[in-house]
């Protein structure tokens, strides 16, 4: 059971990644202008858009901030059976 919740969290990481990368390349954004903004690192960054990384919710709303999005605009990534 542990083993499958596992998987669905980097499931659900890599989902939100791939959705961060999305609204970045639409803002023509590579990863280090986007992390500038954002007051990140660009392998902090990198790792929140590969999914190796479960970012904090004050982290989660600079990203909105800086895109130009609401949270839930950031957020629109389905859960599944998550």
């Amino acid at each position: 059971m542990r083993d499958k919740r596992a998987a669905q969290e980097g499931d659900f990481l890599r989902r939100f990644g791939n959705r961060l990368r999305a609204l970045r390349e639409a803002r023509g954004l590579t990863q280090e202008e986007l992390a500038d903004v954002a007051g990140f690192s660009r392998s902090y960054y990198s790792d929140i858009e590969t999914g190796k990384r479960n970012t904090s919710l004050l982290n989660l709303r600079r990203l909105a901030q800086s895109l130009h999005v609401s949270l839930s605009e950031l957020l629109d990534v389905n859960i599944g059976d998550d």
